[in-house]
C-alpha cells in the first residue's frame, strides 16, 4: 500500500514540477492572469454562501499575502479555521452558522493553494508553515483560541500543536490528512491524482464520489470554485512533505483534541482513531455514519454539534 501511495506521489510531484517551471507570469498557484481572475470570481460567488456578515483581510507576512475572514462575536473566544487542500475558506459554509455563533472566527487561507492568499516566496517548509501561521496569530493577538482543521488543514493543525510555547487551546481534527497514517484507500483516492493531471468535469464528478458520501449536497457555486482550484491547481506536490507524526509528536500534544472522521473515509479509517487515543493524551474521537471525507458537507449537522459540544 505505502508503495502504491509512494509512486502516485511522485508522478504528481514530477508533473507539478514540470507545470510550475515556466510560468507565464508571477503567481505561485496560477499559470495565467486569467486563470486567477476566473477562480476569484468563483471563489466570491461562494463565499456568499456563508450568509452571515464576515470581513476579508489581507496580511502581510514574511512570505507574502495571508487571506483571512473574520466574522461572529468580536468578544467571543476566538477560533482559527484551517481548510482542506484546494477547498479555501469557503469551504466552511454549511457549518459557519453554527461555529460563528459564540466564536470570533478567524479563517485562512493556506498560502501554497488556490485561494485568496499570495506566495511570494519559494514553496514553505513545515518550519516556514509554522512560521506563516504564528505571524497571523501575532497580527490578531490570538492568546489561548480554539482551531478546527480539515484534512490537510488538520495535518497542519497538528503541526502547530506539536511546537513548543503554542497559545493553541483546543483541538478539532476532521479527517486530518497523512497525520496518523498514510492515505487508507489509495486504490480510491486516484481519481484525485488523475483530476490534477488531466483536469475535466468527469474526473472531478469521481473524485467527488469517492471523497463524499453525499455530493448531490455540495453547492453547484462551491463545486465551481472547487473544480478550478483543481483544474489550475500546481503546488500540490507539497503533499509530499506531509508525513504522519511519531509517537513522540503525537505524545507532545497535551491539548484537549476531537478526532472525527466519516465511516466511509478514504483518508483515514479506525486505525488511524486507535492511533490518535493511544498517543494524545487529552482525545477524545467519533465516527460520524453515513458520511466520507467530506464530513462538513456530507453530515453537517451532526458534525457541527459535535463541535461545538466539544469547544463548549
Amino acid at each position: 500500500m505505502l508503495k502504491l501511495y509512494t509512486r502516485l506521489a511522485i508522478v504528481l510531484f514530477l508533473v507539478t514540477s514540470c507545470a510550475s517551471k515556466k510560468p507565464k507570469f508571477d503567481d505561485y498557484v496560477f499559470k495565467t492572469k486569467s486563470e486567477e481572475q476566473k477562480y476569484q470570481t468563483a471563489y466570491d460567488k461562494s463565499l456568499k454562501l456563508w450568509e452571515i456578515l464576515y470581513n476579508q483581510e489581507d496580511i502581510k507576512t514574511s512570505f507574502g499575502t495571508a487571506h483571512v475572514i473574520t466574522a461572529g462575536p468580536k468578544n467571543g473566544k476566538a477560533l482559527v479555521l484551517l481548510h482542506g487542500m484546494d477547498a479555501s475558506s469557503t469551504m466552511w459554509y454549511p457549518n459557519i452558522k453554527a461555529l460563528a455563533k459564540n466564536h470570533r472566527i478567524y479563517a485562512i487561507d493556506f498560502i501554497m493553494e488556490p485561494n485568496k492568499s499570495n506566495l511570494t516566496a519559494k514553496p514553505l517548509s513545515s518550519e516556514e508553515i509554522v512560521i506563516y501561521y504564528n505571524e497571523i496569530f501575532d497580527h490578531y493577538k490570538l492568546k489561548k483560541f480554539d482551531i478546527i482543521g480539515a484534512s490537510r488543514g488538520g495535518w497542519i493543525a497538528t503541526l502547530l500543536a506539536t511546537q513548543k510555547n503554542n497559545s493553541i487551546d483546543k483541538i478539532v481534527l476532521l479527517s486530518p490528512a497523512q497525520t496518523f497514517k498514510f492515505i487508507d484507500k489509495v486504490g480510491k483516492t486516484t481519481s484525485a491524482l488523475m483530476l490534477k493531471l488531466f483536469p475535466n468535469e468527469k474526473k472531478f464528478g469521481k473524485t467527488l464520489t469517492a471523497f463524499s458520501t453525499h455530493p448531490e449536497k455540495i453547492s453547484p457555486i462551491y463545486k465551481r470554485q472547487f473544480y478550478l482550484a483543481n483544474k489550475y491547481a500546481k503546488s500540490n506536490s507539497s503533499m509530499l512533505k506531509m508525513h504522519p507524526f511519531s509517537d513522540k509528536e503525537l505524545e507532545s500534544v497535551q491539548n484537549p483534541v476531537l478526532v472525527l472522521i466519516g465511516d466511509k473515509d478514504v483518508i483515514n479509517s479506525e486505525e488511524s482513531l486507535e492511533r490518535a487515543k493511544k498517543h494524545l493524551p487529552n482525545s477524545k474521537s467519533q465516527i460520524i455514519k453515513d458520511a466520507g471525507h467530506f464530513l462538513t458537507i456530507d453530515q453537517p449537522k451532526i458534525t457541527n454539534d459535535a463541535v461545538i459540544n466539544f469547544l463548549e
